[in-house]
């Protein structure tokens, strides 16, 4: 069962359900050999159950439904409070080999007015059984609040708190940051400097900037519309599996919001996450199978 909220907000417009004949075979692939996934937030959301799931589908097969059909799903529930390894280890088994999760870290972590005392909270979610996930682990989310101003030693200490590892298993963190001051260059160096990426926010609401400070690329594409089937429209998907190849490659890709001018020479290739989070949440399903369907 998922572990997010209960409150089922309504659909802001009836979505038309996807057909078997939308999901391509290959969809699972799609993007894995160049290193790029893309999902959904969270799996257990109502108005997906009659636009996406099929009818009278149990709940308990959500999540392998929709795992079958995505490459990632970024979870939500971890940020409101512990999971046990028990949950864990279930996600894991409930879902193919191709799969892999992102989790948002406790907002106990980073909902506090000074960062660097946040040690005991961090220690506590990394020792929750997280690396039950075993190879399904994704990177770790760090979302600060839309009030959380850039402090430049109070963020650097907390990003020194951050473990590289569990047991055996890497840990790669992102850094969810939600106000305009962090759109400077002494936050990019700063970050860089930890190998910490950031989200890029496809947003009005939010900071959206694509400087790529880490090894990865985390994006969240926040702007669907609910008269789109797809939530982004032809052209849009097809943009966005442009920018993913160009991330993944190594490249910036062109016609994004920056604080900074871009690299004059090619990175190193880089693995990339893209969410289909927000915005007409309904179409969510459909924008991320259409990009996974233009990826492969």
């Amino acid at each position: 069962m998922s572990p997010a909220p209960s409150t089922r907000p309504r659909a802001s417009a009836r979505a038309p359900r996807i057909q078997e004949a939308d999901v391509a075979d290959e969809l699972p692939s799609a993007g894995l050999d160049a290193g790029i996934r893309i999902g959904i937030g969270g799996w257990t959301y109502e108005p997906w159950r009659s636009n996406f799931y099929p009818e009278g589908l149990p709940q308990s097969r959500e999540l392998p439904y929709a795992s079958e059909r995505l490459t990632a799903i970024e979870i939500n529930g971890t940020y409101y409070r512990l999971q046990t390894p028990k949950t864990f280890a279930k996600w894991r088994d409930d879902t193919p080999g191709h799969f892999m999760f992102s989790l948002k870290a406790p907002r106990y972590a980073t909902n506090r007015r000074v960062l660097a005392e946040a040690g005991e909270a961090i220690e506590a979610f990394v020792g929750s059984g997280l690396t039950e996930l075993g190879d399904k682990l994704g990177p770790i989310v760090w979302q600060f609040a839309p009030t959380k101003a850039f402090e430049p030693g109070d963020f650097e200490a907390f990003m020194r708190l951050l473990p590289r590892q569990a047991g055996r298993r890497e840990l790669r963190h992102v850094l969810d940051v939600r106000h305009p001051s962090f759109m400077a260059p002494e936050y990019l160096a700063l970050a860089r400097r930890h190998r910490l990426a950031t989200v890029f926010a496809d947003s009005d609401e939010y900071p959206s900037f694509a400087d790529v400070t880490g090894d990865l690329v985390y994006a969240r594409l926040m702007k669907s519309q609910a008269r789109l089937k797809t939530g982004y429209g032809p052209q849009a998907i097809d943009q966005w599996a442009g920018h993913a190849q160009a991330w993944a490659e190594g490249r910036e890709p062109e016609g994004l919001p920056r604080v900074e001018p871009p690299a004059a020479t090619q990175g190193p290739r880089r693995d990339v996450f893209i969410f289909f989070i927000n915005g007409a949440k309904e179409r969510a399903p459909a924008g991320a199978m259409a990009l996974l369907k233009r990826l492969g």
